[in-house]
């Protein structure tokens, strides 16, 4: 087992990882911009190394400096979280050559899922459904026009690399096609430094489902069931549920099965997240996400698996401490993602937290790093804590999640928390018949 970790990350996740660092007796160095040196992991890491100035591309993006820290505090390991450098399989070749240990996939595949088209190749051949679209990139426009004409409207153009729907454009007939592509292309190579867009069948009222896996190196690969992932605003989640009101048991094992004989295939090393939409009852591959995924939670709290603890033991060499016979699904659990952002309008609101008071009882918990006094820069991502609740059903979590939503105090800066107070209001999310439009749709009634 490894000795040192050094976290190449920050927030509520480098906290995450900290706790079960130290519960498996492995201690931990917290590496951090100027701007987060009262940052709780840093507090409460062994050690810690300011690695740069605020800019995350001067500070958790700066490679050699990140690499320095680990050298200078003699870690034999790096976690890198997710965001940042988590899904960059050169800097995980960097990790590997300079000795230590990068707790994640290997370089290989995070470079093969990291680029979407080569990624639904790679999965189709190994049995997993697609969404109909083009066999590669798009060259210019008329290519793209022949294609579509051969797919019908709508289309999705799609960003080859990156997420967060940036480098995305729906197009629903011709006239909207060649301005789609130039547009995605360019917001794509601005934000990813790549270009390369595809088209994709649009749906139009799909659920967004994502099954989580994990793989040792002793040919052990394991589902942990899936997440719902419905609720989402400008292509990012606010909320996530586990299991998904949308599917069966049956069905359920039956993409859990696929799945897992995919991953094993292809040879995967760790944890691994498969994400789907899913309409009419079928399933759709959209991309895989090899890291730790920000709604791990909702998984740990139905099965119990410490998804962050096998990660590590996975790359020490470890086998799985159990197997898909042992897994149970207990309840149900859902995230909300609290943002410190405006509650209609969504600007951000960095600042100091003058109170924090977190929820608690059973089945409640709260991932955060933020603290009484802790002032927010607005430098990076505006999440500072995951609410994640669990009960025997899902109404059972509905009335637990109301209560926690009601117990949370955060004075001083403004957050998402009220929204989600609305939300459980409406008859639709109660009954769990939503879809990755829905809360765009609702959200501009409120403002009509």
């Amino acid at each position: 087992m490894f000795e040192k970790v050094l976290i190449a990350n920050r927030g509520e996740i480098a906290l995450r990882i900290h706790r079960a660092c130290h519960e498996m007796g492995i201690a931990t160095v917290a590496v951090h911009s100027t701007a987060d040196r009262d940052a709780k992991h840093v507090l409460l890491a062994d050690e810690s190394v300011c690695i740069g100035p605020p800019a995350a591309a001067q500070s958790y993006l700066n490679v050699p400096s990140i690499m320095a820290a680990a050298e200078i505090t003699g870690a034999d390991a790096v976690h890198p979280g997710y965001g940042f450098l988590s899904e960059n399989a050169r800097f995980a070749e960097i990790v590997q050559s300079h000795g230590l240990s990068f707790i994640g996939p290997s370089p290989d595949h995070i470079r093969l899922m990291g680029d979407k088209i080569t990624a639904k190749k790679a999965v189709k051949d190994a049995g997993i459904p697609v969404v109909p679209g083009s066999e590669g990139e798009i060259n210019d426009p008329e290519d793209a026009m022949q294609i579509a004409r051969d797919l019908g409207f709508p289309l999705l153009v799609k960003a080859a690399s990156g997420g967060g729907g940036r480098g995305m454009k729906l197009a629903r007939s011709e006239g909207d096609l060649v301005q789609a592509v130039q547009t995605a292309r360019a917001e794509a190579a601005a934000a990813f430094g790549d270009g390369t867009v595809y088209l994709e069948r649009y749906l139009e009222q799909p659920r967004h489902i994502e099954v989580q896996v994990i793989a040792d190196s002793f040919g052990n690969v394991v589902h942990l069931g899936e997440r719902d992932c419905s609720l989402q605003r400008r292509n990012q989640k606010i909320l996530e549920e586990a299991p998904s009101p949308a599917l069966s048991e049956d069905q359920r094992e039956e993409i859990g099965t696929v799945v897992s004989t995919a991953i094993s295939s292809i040879g995967y090393l760790g944890v691994g997240t498969i994400e789907f939409l899913y309409e009419g009852g079928e399933f759709f591959f959209i991309e895989m996400n090899t890291r730790l995924q920000v709604e791990h939670p909702v998984t740990e709290m139905i099965t119990g698996v410490d998804l962050v603890r096998e990660q590590i033991a996975i790359a020490a060499g470890e086998p799985l401490s159990f197997t898909q016979e042992d897994v149970r699904f207990r309840g149900c659990a859902i995230e909300c993602r609290i943002n410190a952002e405006h509650p209609r309008t969504f600007v951000p609101s960095p600042g100091k937290v003058r109170e924090f008071h977190p929820p608690g009882g059973l089945g409640v918990r709260l991932d955060s790093a933020v603290y009484s006094g802790y002032s927010i820069p607005p430098y990076y991502d505006s999440l500072i804590g995951k609410l994640i609740v669990h009960g025997a059903c899902r109404e059972d979590v509905l009335r637990r999640l109301k209560r926690s939503l009601e117990e949370l105090v955060v004075t001083g800066i403004e957050t998402t928390s009220p929204l989600f107070l609305d939300l459980l209001n409406e008859p639709d999310f109660q009954r769990g018949d939503y879809h990755i439009h829905w809360l765009e749709h609702w959200l501009a009634q409120q403002d009509s």
